[in-house]
C-alpha cells in the first residue's frame, strides 16, 4: 500500500475507480454470499482491502462487520488450501506461531505449539478439534495441510474484526455513497434472514397492533407522522402488497400526491433508487417514538412487526380450519 501511494482523496478520481468498485462488491459479496471471490489483478485486490474495511466501519454496525471479518477469513482459508507447506508456514509466522514441519508421516504436514492451537480451536464445534482428540507429542498438536488453513481461518478473522475496530471520521462523498447502500443490502438481507419467507397472500388479521393501527389511519384519511408512514409502507411491500395497492390506500389522505407517493412506495419498495427494498423499523423503535398502540400478547414474544405477522399467520391458519367444523 505504501508503494502505491494511495490517499483517501485519490478516491474520487475516475483513475480508481476500479479498486473502489472491488471494495464495495467485497462487501456486497459478503452480504449476500458470506463468502469473497477472487479477483485476478492483484494490485487491485491489494488496494481494495482497507477501502473495503473503510467501508464497512463507516456502517458503524457490529453484525456486519463481523460477517465481513467472517467472510474475508472464509476465502483466505479457501487459498491456503491450495498453497505448498513452505507458504503456509510463511503466512503462519505472520501471527508468531510456533510451527515446523511435522516429523510423522501422512496425513500429517505440521507440527504446531498446543498454545497457538488452543487459542484458534476453541470456537470450533466438531470433536475433532478437542485436545483430547488429537495427537500431541512434547507440547506440539499435529495438523495435516486443511487442518492448519481453518486454523489460519480463525487468526485471519480476529485480525481482520481488529481492523474493524475503530472509527472512521468522514469519507469522500462517493464513498459515503457506496456505504449507505451496502446499509440498505445489509439491512435487506438480514429482514431475509430474520423473518424467512412470507405467504403470498396478504393477512390482514395478521397485522400486528402498530400496523393496524395506521393500516386503518390511513384508509380512514388521516394523516400519519413520517415514521408511522414509513413504517405503514415498509410492512405492506414486505407482505406482498404491491406498489399500486399501497399508493391507493394513501389516496384519501389530504395532502395525497400520487406522483410523490408513488415514487416514495417505489423507491421504498426497491424498484426505484438503490433498488434494495427497505424493512420496517424494530418494534423498540416504534415505541419510542410513539407508534405503538399498546402491546398484545404476541408483541412480549416478538421484537419486530414482521416477526409478529409470521408468528400470527400461523395462528390465524390453525383457526380458520377449527372454526369451518
Amino acid at each position: 500500500m505504501q508503494e502505491l501511494s494511495l490517499k483517501i482523496e485519490d478516491l474520487r478520481g475516475s483513475d480508481y475507480e476500479r479498486i473502489v468498485n472491488r471494495a464495495e462488491e467485497r462487501v456486497k459479496e459478503a452480504i449476500l454470499d458470506a463468502k469473497i471471490s477472487e479477483a485476478r489483478d492483484v494490485e487491485v485486490e491489494v488496494a481494495s482491502f482497507p477501502i473495503a474495511v473503510m467501508l464497512v466501519v463507516a456502517t458503524a454496525d457490529l453484525p456486519l462487520k463481523r460477517r465481513y471479518a467472517l467472510s474475508e477469513a472464509k476465502r483466505v482459508s479457501s487459498l491456503l488450501r491450495n498453497e505448498n507447506e513452505e507458504k503456509i508456514m510463511e503466512i503462519a509466522g505472520n501471527f508468531k506461531w510456533k510451527i515446523k514441519p511435522a516429523e510423522i508421516d501422512m496425513p500429517y504436514a505440521f507440527a504446531l505449539d498446543f498454545t497457538d492451537f488452543l487459542r484458534n480451536s476453541t470456537v470450533l464445534r466438531e470433536s475433532k478439534w478437542k485436545l483430547v482428540n488429537r495427537l500431541v507429542l512434547k507440547g506440539e498438536v499435529y495438523l495435516t495441510l486443511y487442518e492448519a488453513a481453518r486454523l489460519l481461518e480463525e487468526e485471519v478473522r480476529r485480525h481482520v474484526e481488529e481492523r474493524l475496530d475503530t472509527k472512521v471520521d468522514t469519507l469522500p462523498e462517493e464513498l459515503t455513497r457506496r456505504m449507505e447502500r451496502l446499509k440498505l443490502l445489509w439491512a435487506e438481507k438480514r429482514g431475509q434472514r430474520q423473518f424467512g419467507e412470507l405467504p403470498k397472500d396478504v393477512v390482514n388479521a395478521a397485522f400486528p397492533p402498530c400496523i393496524r393501527s395506521l393500516y386503518d389511519a390511513a384508509k380512514a384519511g388521516r394523516r400519519l407522522s413520517h415514521i408511522g408512514r414509513f413504517s405503514l409502507t415498509t410492512f405492506l411491500v414486505n407482505i406482498g402488497m404491491s406498489v399500486d395497492e399501497v399508493v391507493d390506500l394513501f389516496r384519501n389522505v389530504a395532502d395525497f400526491n400520487e406522483r410523490m407517493t408513488r415514487y416514495q412506495v417505489e423507491h421504498i419498495a426497491g424498484e426505484k433508487g438503490s433498488r434494495t427494498k427497505y424493512i420496517p423499523p424494530r418494534c423498540d423503535t416504534l415505541r419510542t417514538h410513539g407508534v405503538c398502540p399498546g402491546m398484545d400478547e404476541t408483541c412480549k414474544r416478538v421484537r419486530h412487526p414482521l416477526a409478529y405477522y409470521r408468528r400470527r399467520i400461523r395462528a390465524v391458519r390453525r383457526k380458520a380450519p377449527a372454526e369451518q367444523k
